[in-house]
């Protein structure tokens, strides 16, 4: 579903532009047209607007990868369903939704063998301790801001500081797309 002006609505949340999605059917009828919906805002800190750069189907998912405004790319899994009823082809805009708690942070990970498909460099930006829980901006390279919440265990394990170099490491199964 096409989403006009008038439902999609950006905001910003402590510095993050974040997306309402506006409209989600309830229900739809044999010729497609909406029976009911409701309006809402999403509790996902990270959405990454960007282009359809590629979509491989198999038999019941697809990996579809996503060019973000910044150049970095990033690779969600999906059911075919979704591809379909989203309309998903190269060239077509997109959004990567990503919970700030789906996002790992490491360091010195460039060569590392990861099971995870989006390892993304960039510098931390921003760090905001929490009593259990920080909160880590990370601004990848060309300048896209992701955000994490890691423990604060962690923080100082990894000893994050402004400036660093990190990677932000995301499982393609924990990215969300929408249109």
């Amino acid at each position: 579903m096409k989403l006009d002006a008038n439902q999609t609505i950006v905001v910003k949340l402590l510095g993050v532009e974040m997306v309402d999605l506006s409209f989600i059917p309830s229900s739809t009828d044999t010729v497609g047209q909406s029976t009911g919906g409701i309006r809402m805002k999403i509790s996902a800190r990270n959405v990454l607007g960007g282009t359809v750069k590629n979509v491989t189907k198999g038999a019941v998912n697809a990996e579809v990868t996503l060019a973000l405004q910044g150049g970095e790319t990033v690779v969600s899994i999906i059911t075919n369903h979704s591809v379909d009823s989203l309309g998903l082809h190269e060239g077509s805009a997109a959004h990567a939704i990503i919970k700030a708690s789906e996002v790992m942070v490491g360091k010195n990970v460039e060569n590392a063998k990861l099971s995870a498909r989006n390892v993304l460099s960039g510098e931390v930006a921003r760090l905001e301790p929490g009593a259990v829980n920080s909160e880590v901006e990370i601004k990848l390279a060309g300048g896209t801001p992701i955000v994490a919440s890691i423990t604060k265990a962690s923080v100082r394990a990894l000893d994050l500081q402004l400036g660093n170099k990190v990677s932000a490491i995301i499982k393609a199964s924990h990215v969300l797309l929408g249109v």
